[in-house]
């Protein structure tokens, strides 16, 4: 069953090569506000079909992000809309988050959003090399696409503390789940991408030292996060289920009932 759950998700978040596509992944500029409009209403129905909230914002919003240089835009050569996404700092610039990741649908699958995420990842890199890049996401997609650049999956508390952001996900359908934690949780997995840490693992190869069965010393490699992202995944769909029962139970705690726990783990 492992197997076939591995197999199912790799069909499910395949992606073809984007150089089959000729699709143009570029910095996005005040000429590209008339596409403002485009965007915003497809993250407004990507939301509503996935059953999860975003952060909304406004076509004004989305055009100012392109003057400031602040974004990224996927287009086809004859000036078809295929993608966006920006970038947005908070606390002095100390983290940055990539927000907003879009895609239209004709075009899903098609690697695009890994490009994407990799143009703008490396914009906030060039525009913030000090800071701390973060995302807060629900797709299992995204998430492999932040892993393969470096980000880890962190508790909430690591994030930002900036209320601007935080008030972003009151238009989110899972504000009440949010709040009610706290703010320590939420359907939401928390990244990070930390410059310091980075680099640290770079220059240290990840090793931990075991006494094998002879009682012998090993030197043996340490599995990073990535060796353990498709056990990552079904924690992520457990932590959603537990938080979905809770408040359809209206307990407000993080305990479902006993049988609902075993249906889905024999599922």
């Amino acid at each position: 069953m492992p197997a076939l759950f591995s197999f199912l998700f790799q069909v499910i978040n395949y992606e073809a090569p984007l150089d089959n596509h000729n699709i143009i992944v570029r910095l996005a500029t005040p000429d590209d506000k008339h596409y403002a409009v485009t965007i915003t209403d497809e993250m407004a129905e990507s939301a509503k079909a996935r059953g999860t909230g975003i952060a909304k914002r406004s076509p004004e919003y989305i055009e100012k992000k392109m003057e400031e240089g602040k974004a990224v835009i996927a287009i086809t050569p004859d000036g078809t809309w295929v993608g966006f996404c920006y970038i947005e700092a908070w606390e002095h610039e100390k983290y940055v988050a990539n927000s907003g990741l879009i895609v239209s649908p004709p075009f899903r699958k098609t690697g695009v959003a890994t490009a994407i995420k990799r143009k703008i990842f490396e914009l906030s890199r060039q525009r913030y090399p000090q800071a701390k890049l973060f995302g807060l996401t629900t797709g299992l997609a995204v998430m492999k696409i932040n892993s393969d650049l470096g980000y880890e999956p962190v508790t909430y508390s690591e994030l930002t503390t900036d209320e601007e952001f935080w008030k972003g996900c009151r238009s989110c359908v899972n504000y009440e789940i949010l709040m009610s934690k706290d703010r320590k949780n939420c359907m939401c997995t928390a990244m990070l991408y930390d410059p310091a840490e980075a680099a640290a693992k770079a220059s240290v190869q990840p090793v931990q030292v075991v006494v094998n069965s002879q009682g012998k010393l090993k030197r043996k490699r340490r599995r990073m996060f990535k060796g353990n992202l498709r056990l990552f995944e079904r924690w992520v769909k457990f932590k959603q289920f537990v938080l979905l029962r809770s408040r359809s139970n209206g307990t407000g705690t993080d305990e479902p009932k006993k049988k609902s726990i075993l249906s889905f783990f024999f599922w």
